[in-house]
């Protein structure tokens, strides 16, 4: 008797077909979104129903730090489920107090106090009603190459295009320099954009400024490294006018750079720091608001005026304490500094072998390669907020030879799971090669 195939699941166009019918899709207009239909995951590479496999090799966007899988983290998520799946966030819950201890060994100097939101952008709404409520003061100060979340608070700090969809926004926002330009091969000097950031502080009246959120190392908008001595001018000047410096470590955190947080890296404590993405490697959804211990004291006798049903949910603080450990045990921190100089070693490559290949960056395992259209001029191959064909056929190619990642203006990101393999990596920059061989010859640089 044949065998009869028996489906237990959709196919990937059902499920695709479904999705668009349903349900909407985020930051794309819906008769555009193409989405690759995903089925499992394991490691660094997930398959479609179909069996077609990818390398994630933007980390789905920059939060499974620790891989697919990990039967650690799915285990304890299993187990606090059928313990306690949720308790509401007036209670206290052994998972909650074991991870609020456990961030306060990790996080950058006396920041051992903790508010679990839903995710990131919820951390940075948080973040500006605790700044407010701490200092007395309205004004929030953020940079135009940012990204804090897409609610509103967040998104009107933003300062890419996508803040443009909610604006005006929340009152009481304004911008200071950036430390790169768009399309530049190097950051501006540290000095500089130290001396415009005062005299912007000072045109807004600094004793109305409440905290500068800063990105340490901004991620969607570029991967922009600061140069030496911005951070700790940053600290400075917010120590000089009381304002209260806010980190904002939602993709940079947890090893994505080769240090816990991005601020390791420069010394420096903020007094406030957001985390999300990599906190469960984003197994569960949880988001983290970290202070020092003399703001959280603000609210000892005063009431805090925040919360969701969720937050601090048991489950999702199981999953976080999981992941850190699985972080220690497999010295993915480590390894991350490590991989990521293996990382440079064939950004350099690409760009000594393909004329397209402009400025690349990156700090452990958060990277990115721009391209640009004439290599003498060093125009960019897109523009601020723009597209360009050969960038869609680029990541069409990517698409086609098994290769996830986020391709974005004049760029396409490098940012994979910190637990990669060399071989893997090797893998990635074969397909990224040939890529970037199409691009030249479309170019006339071949």
């Amino acid at each position: 008797m044949a065998a009869v195939n028996v489906r237990t699941g959709m196919s990937g166009a059902e499920i695709v077909a479904l999705s668009k019918r349903h349900t909407m899709t985020e930051w794309s207009p819906q008769a555009a979104a193409n989405p690759i239909p995903i089925e499992h995951a394991k490691g660094s590479w997930f398959w479609t129903p179909e069996g077609d496999k990818f390398l994630d090799f933007n980390s789905q966007l920059m939060c499974t730090n620790i891989g697919h899988g990990d039967e650690r983290v799915l285990k304890a998520i299993t187990d606090q489920a059928a313990k306690l799946a949720y308790a509401n966030p007036f209670m206290a819950t052994e998972p909650r107090a074991r991870l609020g201890q456990k961030l306060a060994e990790i996080c950058p100097g006396d920041i051992d106090a903790f508010f679990f939101t839903n995710g990131g952008a919820e951390a940075v709404e948080n973040a500006f009603r605790i700044a407010r409520l701490f200092t007395g003061r309205h004004k929030i100060a953020a940079r135009y190459r940012s990204y804090h979340g897409g609610t509103s608070g967040a998104l009107t700090a933003t300062g890419d295009p996508r803040r443009w969809f909610t604006e005006p926004g929340m009152p009481g926002v304004f911008r200071i320099p950036d430390f790169h330009e768009f399309g530049a091969d190097a950051p501006r000097p540290a000095a500089e954009v130290l001396a415009e950031t005062e005299k912007i502080l000072k045109f807004e009246g600094p004793h109305t400024v409440a905290a500068i959120i800063i990105e340490t190392v901004v991620g969607t908008n570029g991967i922009l490294i600061p140069p030496d001595g911005y951070m700790q001018g940053m600290r400075e000047i917010c120590d000089r006018y009381g304002i209260l410096l806010i980190a904002d470590e939602v993709m940079g955190g947890f090893g994505r750079t080769g240090k816990w947080f991005a601020v390791d890296h420069w010394g420096v404590v903020p007094d406030m720091i957001t985390m999300a993405k990599g906190l469960t490697s984003a197994y569960v959804q949880l988001g983290a608001l970290g202070m020092r211990r003399h703001i959280a004291d603000h609210f000892a006798e005063k009431v805090f005026g925040a919360g969701l049903t969720y937050n601090s949910h048991p489950l999702a603080c199981a999953t976080a304490l999981a992941t850190i450990a699985v972080y220690e045990e497999d010295g993915l921190i480590e390894r991350a500094a490590k991989s990521g100089k293996t990382l440079r070693a064939h950004h350099e490559r690409m760009k000594a072998k393909h004329p397209c290949v402009g400025p690349i960056r990156n700090i452990g395992l958060f990277g990115i390669m721009e391209l640009v259209r004439d290599p003498k001029s060093g125009t960019p191959i897109a523009g601020f907020n723009e597209t360009a064909p050969e960038m869609v056929a680029l990541g069409k190619f990517f698409r086609a030879n098994g290769l996830y990642t986020i391709v974005r203006w004049n760029g396409f990101f490098t940012n994979p799971p910190l637990n990669i393999s060399d071989e893997e990596l090797d893998f990635a920059f074969d397909v990224i090669d040939r890529g970037l061989s199409e691009v030249d010859a479309t170019l006339g640089l071949a």
